[in-house]
């Protein structure tokens, strides 16, 4: 037999192939194919339905809808302040600052903490007898009386968005504050010499040079976001009046509290070709970007 050469690259990518065939490719095929079946778990039995559950998620399912715009707030407004603020903090650490290495650790203690006790700690935080929350809410004027907003329908997601900010503002910190110290120091030495002001410096260098990681951390962290169900399963459970139900907590309620896992399939399939859309957009406006990004 034909001994294989080291030389060979398949050589080498065979086992990733094959980490990444059975890993990833044998149960994403496995969970679509599960769309178009219905399952009886009690008697063991399943039956071909075909397109019958994706024409009920696009006609029948007014809570699937719900839910996406519910994941679209939750995603869009999750993401916009964990990257402001994870901007801002980035930009304060580049320089350093006197007290930087007590301080800088403890800016990133959110992104080690469990989300499952992340959930708990804020539902403890927004609590009216335990939490501070509803009386600083009280104390500037926003609220009447303490009241707990996870039990309010209207303002229900808000608590869940401040904690998923909380949590997700580290991980924009690391990843953009590793791109500010990567441009060199000697092309902002070069536009202050030549008068260029601070924030033409911001605008025309730093965010050109650094506008690579800002599309692909946005990227991974909206697809990230949207799947991120622990935090509002923890602390609303979808509810109050399914006000804070996303796709992601959609599916794992129907998967696991109704046990319909073919439905639940498809709107994953859902679920997956609407990031997929998100992610096509990003790459096409990555390569329209100019050369020198």
């Amino acid at each position: 037999m034909k001994n294989i050469s080291i030389n060979n690259p398949w050589f080498y990518l065979a086992p990733t192939i094959v980490f990444i065939v059975l890993l990833v490719i044998v149960p994403l095929v496995t969970g679509i194919s599960y769309a178009f079946y219905d399952f009886d778990l009690l008697s063991g039995t399943q039956t071909f339905v075909g397109l019958e559950q994706f024409h009920k998620i696009m006609s029948e399912d007014s809570l699937f809808i719900s839910s996406l715009y519910n994941t679209l707030f939750w995603t869009s407004t999750s993401l916009f302040f964990q990257f402001s603020l994870g901007f801002a903090l980035a930009l304060l650490l580049k320089d350093g600052f006197k007290g930087i290495s007590l301080i800088q650790p403890l800016l990133f203690i959110p992104w080690a903490v469990p989300s499952f006790l992340i959930g708990l700690m804020w539902v403890w935080m927004f609590n009216p007898v335990t939490g501070p929350i509803p009386y600083a809410l009280e104390a500037i004027g926003i609220m009447d009386q303490p009241e707990n907003i996870l039990s309010d329908p209207e303002h229900a997601m808000w608590g869940p968005i401040v904690a998923n900010i909380w949590f997700g503002i580290p991980f924009f910190t690391i990843m953009l504050l590793a791109a500010l110290r990567s441009i060199p120091d000697e092309i902002y030495e070069a536009a202050k010499m030549d008068g260029v002001s601070a924030f033409n410096i911001f605008r025309y260098i730093t965010v050109p040079l650094i506008a690579p990681t800002i599309l692909i951390t946005l990227l991974i962290r909206a697809i990230w976001i949207a799947n991120f169900a622990e935090i509002i399963i923890v602390m609303t459970g979808g509810g109050p009046a399914n006000s804070t139900q996303i796709i992601a907590t959609y599916i794992y309620d129907t998967a696991y509290q109704k046990m319909d896992f073919g439905y639940a399939s498809v709107i994953s399939i859902a679920l997956l070709f609407m990031l997929m859309l998100y992610g096509f957009a990003l790459g096409r406006l990555r390569q329209k970007m100019p050369v020198y990004v």
